[in-house]
């Protein structure tokens, strides 16, 4: 198994999301400082490219480059092109909490998840053994390049962190409370279908997560101090230690081998949404990106 040690990168995030290495530079969501930034691949430079009153989180771009993000608190995706903001699709519907995790495919398909209840609230007044003997559900909504609803899949315990491969027939995403990746078959017009479990994981809350070259997954374990490279099938084949909870990562730099970890001490908006403790930390591994995002 590799083993690597990151080192910190950034300081002074609330709470950082939705990675993504895009035009040279790493972008991402700060839920608790309402925005979307940027930043170079050595960590300085960081440039605010988008406010976002009502909490930002994930991102993807169209094929044309227009960039999609999640509104979290009101449940939409909004679209900018050429500078300006208009809202690409309203998923409220479809959640049962906050819209959450989004990857955009290459055809300008999008996979939207939400939470499916309030996880903090739950936590605090009910406690996590009662989440996980009986985990609530909620959907992944399926929307077209021009945000049509195009198919709603239900019953997946906190889909978060997903990915697409190469050739963009297979969708994996993360079930955080399940403790599992599934796995789906794409169709040409993005929809999914042959749901299966890709790997199962031991006490791990899969987060966000990329996809490598070899195939192989490096997730966020939103409970530990760590990401986890995962092969097919639940085998750890790599672990990168982190100084804070890990809760997303991504492969980026010129070489697309710096995993990019966004951690903070702690998800509980509680008690995270009045801090600036999130970090962004990195380690060098040896097998670079690959698929989407």
């Amino acid at each position: 198994m590799e083993h690597y040690e990151a080192r910190v990168l950034r300081e002074g995030l609330s709470f950082g999301e939705g990675p993504r290495w895009h035009d040279g530079r790493l972008w991402f969501s700060d839920f608790y400082r309402h925005a979307i930034f940027s930043i170079n691949e050595d960590g300085t430079e960081e440039r605010k490219e988008y406010d976002v009153p009502t909490q930002p989180s994930g991102l993807g771009w169209l094929p044309n480059g227009d960039l999609l993000y999640v509104s979290m608190t009101d449940q939409r995706v909004l679209r900018v092109h050429d500078g300006a903001t208009s809202l690409f699709a309203d998923v409220a519907p479809y959640c049962g909490f906050w819209a959450n995790e989004m990857i955009t495919s290459g055809t300008g398909v999008s996979y939207v998840g939400s939470f499916g209840f309030d996880l903090d609230v739950f936590l605090r007044d009910v406690g996590v053994e009662s989440l996980l003997a009986n985990p609530p559900t909620t959907n992944l909504v399926v929307l077209g390049p021009e945000g049509d609803v195009r198919q709603v899949v239900p019953d997946l315990a906190f889909p978060n962190g997903t990915v697409i491969t190469p050739d963009g027939k297979t969708l994996i995403i993360g079930e955080t409370i399940a403790s599992q990746l599934s796995a789906f078959d794409v169709a040409d017009d993005g929809t999914l279908s042959n749901r299966r479990v890709w790997a199962a994981l031991d006490f791990v809350a899969t987060d966000g997560m990329c996809l490598d070259a070899e195939g192989q997954i490096w997730l966020a374990n939103a409970v530990a101090t760590q990401c986890l490279r995962v092969r097919e099938g639940g085998e750890v084949t790599g672990v990168a230690a982190a100084s804070q909870n890990t809760f997303a990562c991504m492969l980026g730099g010129a070489t697309r081998t710096t995993l990019y970890m966004m951690c903070a001490p702690t998800s509980d908006r509680f008690t995270t949404e009045d801090a600036t403790a999130g970090t962004i930390e990195v380690a060098e591994v040896a097998v670079p990106a690959a698929g989407w995002p």
